[in-house]
């Protein structure tokens, strides 16, 4: 693997990326409580809106079970995106500075173009694991659908449909890791840097590469932490999608120099 990825790095110009301790996730974390509570004006509203967002979004597929899957899992694709203001945050939290929230929502203006084409690639995503979703319900699911209330234990806990359930959790389960690599820490370098989304992907690719039980570990906690969210109905995730955008911040500035 070596060679592909050094002749990788020399084609997209990537920068260096560190090996990082498997124990870097919770101080991540650490980090990351700190910058919020050290700007909890501007952090919070980030997280109630993308929250009231999501509450709107699942009140709309409650009745469309296939698509309240898809609609859970798109939260993790969209994710880095939503949090591009945070990453801005944390910056100037960094070099001693404050930004208030309206005031780091200008800041993507100066990345608009790159954060952008990255964004597009993160919505056919989400686009297309709808459609697959749909599809592998349509072609694999037998028997009615339950209500969305009981809706995983009748169909992911109950036994029954084995064949789906493998399926839909492989294809979904390919897709976001996919997602996760190409992503993990491409938001906060477009923030940080005068790069492009292409080089921004591939230097995240590279940083999951090298330090995959790390970043493993990262994502099994990102994955938590919005389920809880989900399992509040929501309010969670006004404390958890800010303190996970901080936390994705100081990942970023630990991977790559």
């Amino acid at each position: 693997m070596d060679k592909p990825m050094n002749s990788l790095d020399q084609h997209f110009h990537l920068p260096h990326v560190r090996h990082v301790d498997r124990s870097r996730p919770m101080q991540w974390l650490k980090m990351g409580w700190e910058d919020m509570r050290a700007n909890l004006g501007a952090s919070l509203p980030y997280g109630i809106i993308l929250a009231a967002l999501g509450y709107v979004i699942l009140s709309f597929a409650a009745d469309k079970p296939y698509l309240f899957t898809a609609a859970i899992s798109g939260f993790f694709l969209i994710g880095p995106i939503a949090a591009a203001g945070l990453y801005e945050i944390s910056r100037r939290q960094e070099r001693g500075e404050k930004i208030s929230f309206l005031a780091s929502l200008s800041s993507l203006r100066a990345h608009a173009d790159s954060v952008a084409y990255f964004g597009a690639f993160l919505a056919i995503a989400l686009i297309s694991w709808e459609r697959m979703s749909a599809i592998l319900f349509a072609l694999l699911f037998q028997g009615e659908l339950a209500e969305v209330s009981n809706f995983f234990s009748s169909v992911f806990l109950s036994g029954d449909n084995l064949s789906f359930v493998f399926t839909y959790a492989l294809v979904g389960g390919i897709l976001a890791a996919v997602v996760f690599a190409l992503s993990a820490i491409a938001i906060p370098m477009l923030m940080d840097r005068d790069t492009d989304s292409v080089t921004a992907a591939m230097t995240s690719l590279r940083a999951v590469q090298m330090n995959f039980d790390t970043m493993a570990l990262w994502a099994a906690i990102i994955v938590a932490m919005v389920l809880i969210g989900f399992a509040t109905m929501m309010i969670g995730m006004v404390i958890l999608l800010p303190l996970l955008g901080h936390a994705s911040w100081h990942a970023y500035r630990e991977l790559v120099e």
